[in-house]
């Protein structure tokens, strides 16, 4: 059984809180509030249309089996929920996942999704067995592709049409990993 209350301590003041179906209302209001800044370059923003859109994605996280569940988490900066970060996509058979996050803009340029990106990334080494981390940026958005370079993260090359964003316009994606014999080397 998996357990699914844990928080993750990033600093004095962040904390990463496993993702509860009480966590929807300040999500959407987040979402729901900052859909310009938000929805540039994360495409669920535009089909987050209502409180009920959050509870059902939620939902499908808290409740998923356990063969594909995922560790999502809130990031709270005292006690504050300012975005989310997960994983995706694990691939338990070769070790290795994806590390998605995003963040309110109003807690920009703090080092928080550095801080709370390099906390998860021990965690899926030392915690859950995991060899390969990997995380994909919008290759125009410098600021979410800044994190994985601060953080030692190899670039691996570029996914052509990778996401599709808002207004069915497709971007290409900066692919990064890191491997967990990346921190013993210093590679």
């Amino acid at each position: 059984m998996i357990t699914r209350s844990l928080i993750i301590k990033v600093d004095s003041e962040i904390n990463l809180k496993q993702l509860e179906q009480s966590d929807s209302k300040d999500i959407f209001e987040t979402i729901d509030s900052q859909r310009l800044y938000l929805g540039r370059w994360l495409p669920f923003v535009e089909k987050t249309k209502a409180l009920s859109d959050t509870e059902g994605f939620v939902k499908s996280i808290v409740n998923a089996p356990g063969e594909s569940f995922e560790y999502v988490f809130t990031i709270r900066k005292n006690n504050e929920f300012v975005g989310l970060i997960g994983f995706r996509g694990t691939d338990r058979i070769n070790n290795k996942t994806e590390i998605g996050y995003w963040l309110s803009e109003l807690y920009q340029k703090q080092g928080i999704v550095t801080k709370s990106v390099n906390q998860l990334c021990d965690f899926a080494f030392d915690e859950q067995g995991i060899n390969r981390v990997q995380i994909k940026c919008a290759v125009k958005n410098q600021a979410s592709n800044n994190i994985p370079v601060r953080l030692g993260f190899k670039f691996e090359g570029i996914e052509r049409s990778g996401e599709l964003l808002s207004g069915n316009a497709y971007t290409d994606l900066n692919v990064y990993s890191k491997l967990k014999g990346d921190r013993r080397s210093g590679n």
